[in-house]
């Protein structure tokens, strides 16, 4: 029998892999010496939006975001992806 996920539950599980592996790839950069090591798990990649002001008189708006994802960010996705088809 397949197992049926909302979308919704699988970009989050996915979001959650990724944040905790960035994460994880920050921590391992404070530990590692400076070398080539280092810099492969601090190496990431930006995108997104970069912040756009709506200024209507009465309020102002601020909207943007970046999301930076580095190679243990990867493998946290990888892992979490595997944890939602096999475990949930």
């Amino acid at each position: 029998m397949k197992k049926h996920y909302s979308l919704g539950w699988v970009l989050v599980t996915l979001l959650l892999g990724a944040l905790m592996g960035s994460a994880l790839g920050q921590v391992l950069g404070l530990v590692l010496p400076a070398g080539v090591v280092k810099e492969f798990f601090l190496r990431s990649i930006a995108f997104g939006f970069s912040p756009a002001t709506i200024d209507l008189s009465l309020i102002t708006l601020t909207l943007g975001f970046t999301f930076q994802l580095n190679v243990i960010g990867v493998i946290g996705i990888i892992l979490a992806a595997y944890i939602l088809r096999w475990y949930v």
